[in-house]
């Protein structure tokens, strides 16, 4: 079966070479030599002032929220992967859904404001894809209203908005380092924080709630570290990202110019420098969706409808929105494999069988 995303790993022979240190230091986890240089790094690479490793995605939006004490609701994408809303939940705070703009298929900036309440304390958007929200006027509306910004950016890695890294914008930015992404850690994630005065919060709540200046418990925390045999597969593939990137880039051309004729694609904003992450595709309705994933799946060739459901349609959620851009896309959207190592005799196949099913 071919996959709709596959790891890149290193030469194992870079990997085995940190592993070495390991074995003579013993020091495999709680904020090792490794993980430290790999924040030092991660920092440097995206220009960024401050950055936290941790254990996952899910738990870096966790923290930034319980970093930022919020409580109460937050307004938040239906268009996501599910940890955005599970993460809100999980720190039982209310996800109040926003509707999605139909071009970037990010939160629809100009139907925030009047969802806002005397209990709305935050905005957490998502950046899919990779593709900027409108990060000036949400900052202009969080503002007016005196609400925190976070930013899941775990399809951003890599990806600059107007010659700044985009994990630079909002109060503060996660990023996912799991498996599937271009960059990734195997398991992991970083907190990219730009709200002054609450680094050493975030590095307590990620180590149980222990300040380590006091060794004084002052938060409720969680165990939010990483190992160093993690860091270790991210420090071997920081020095290939722009390969890979390109890579990327050029497999999404050959894809673009077979298949723009038949399908949509969401708008990436000019000023933004892509990262190529993953191809989604947007297909005239549903029935034409599931038939070329049907096609394909018969094929032995993976694609995925991501995102679905909309988020607003959980079924576990007590208040319902209606939020109709997320719900028609949600059905007509499918990502195609894109991966690092992808053949092109694959990709040719793909392209085939799904202009021949819509010719």
């Amino acid at each position: 079966m071919i996959p709709v995303t596959q790891p890149y790993l290193p030469p194992i022979e870079d990997y085995q070479l940190l592993l070495n240190n390991l074995w003579k230091s013993k020091w495999v986890t709680n904020n090792g030599e490794l993980s430290q240089k790999l924040e030092s790094d991660l920092t440097n690479f995206l220009g960024v002032n401050s950055l936290h490793y941790v254990t996952n995605g899910t738990i870096a939006l966790q923290i930034a929220l319980k970093a930022l004490d919020i409580e109460g609701d937050v307004l938040t994408t239906p268009f996501s992967f599910i940890a955005t809303s599970s993460s809100i939940l999980w720190e039982k705070c209310n996800p109040i859904y926003v509707d999605i703009r139909p071009d970037t298929l990010n939160i629809d900036e100009t139907k925030i404001e009047q969802l806002i309440t005397n209990k709305t304390k935050a905005i957490l958007a998502t950046h899919v894809f990779g593709i900027p929200c409108n990060v000036e006027e949400i900052k202009r509306i969080a503002k007016r209203n005196n609400l925190f910004v976070i930013y899941d950016a775990a399809h951003a890695f890599g990806v600059t908005y107007k010659d700044k890294s985009l994990v630079s914008y909002g109060d503060i930015s996660t990023l996912s380092f799991h498996a599937t992404k271009l960059f990734h850690t195997i398991e992991g994630g970083a907190i990219i924080n730009n709200c002054r005065g609450i680094d050493n919060k975030i590095e307590s709540i990620r180590n149980f709630g222990i300040d380590k200046r006091t060794g004084q418990i002052d938060y409720i925390g969680i165990n939010g570290k990483n190992s160093e045999f993690h860091a270790a597969i991210g420090l071997c593939l920081l020095n290939q990202i722009d390969s890979l990137i390109s890579e990327r880039k050029l497999l999404t051309n050959m894809y673009d110019s077979e298949l723009n004729q038949y399908i949509s694609k969401p708008y990436i904003p000019k000023d933004t420098l892509y990262n190529y992450a993953y191809y989604p595709v947007i297909f005239k309705n549903q029935k034409q969706t599931e038939e070329v994933l049907n096609i394909l799946n018969s094929n032995q060739i993976s694609a995925r409808r991501y995102f679905n459901p909309s988020l607003n349609e959980l079924v576990f959620l007590d208040n319902k929105y209606k939020c109709r851009n997320s719900e028609d896309l949600s059905n007509r959207i499918l990502c195609l494999p894109l991966y690092n190592g992808l053949e092109v005799n694959v990709l040719k196949k793909i392209i085939m069988l799904i202009t021949k099913k819509l010719s």
